[in-house]
């Protein structure tokens, strides 16, 4: 089986609106453009990050088993318990009574949790009886200076 993930849980609280400001202006990636002097309007990020209020949970990871889809040790992970996983997907899984972060694989009537580190196995969830989808991973937080 994978490292033991140590995952903390955060309810999402939704009920204060968490307002900053977003330019109107995109942010070029190649070459720098002028920057726009005024905001165009405001962005909750509640409204960003959170579709479904009563499914989501923000889970704290602490492990380095997926790393090659930039998932960090200290990265918080939005995960919406209300949708259907989808093979290819990360999802957040009970497995043996141990929560863990992997990349869902459904191949040919067979299900798998793929780490994205290779010092971590893949790991055939069909040969454990105690395996549960608690959730889908919709977005991932982390400090970009790290």
């Amino acid at each position: 089986m994978s490292e033991p993930c140590k995952l903390s849980f955060y309810k999402a609280h939704t009920d204060v609106k968490t307002e900053i400001p977003i330019f109107s202006q995109k942010v070029q990636a190649g070459f720098p453009s002028p920057a726009e002097d005024h905001v165009d309007r405001k962005l909750d990020l509640n409204e960003l990050l959170i579709k479904n209020k009563a499914a989501t949970f923000f889970v704290k990871v602490e492990g380095m088993s997926m790393e090659n889809a930039h998932i960090f040790h200290d990265d918080i992970l939005v995960v919406d318990r209300s949708l259907t996983a989808k093979s290819g997907q990360i999802i957040v899984a009970v497995l043996e009574n141990e929560f863990t972060v992997k990349r869902i694989l459904f191949k040919e009537g067979l299900h798998y949790l793929v780490p994205e580190n290779p010092q971590f196995p893949l790991i055939k969830v069909d040969d454990y009886p105690d395996f549960q989808i608690w959730g889908v991973v919709t977005y991932i937080i982390h400090n970009a200076n790290k």
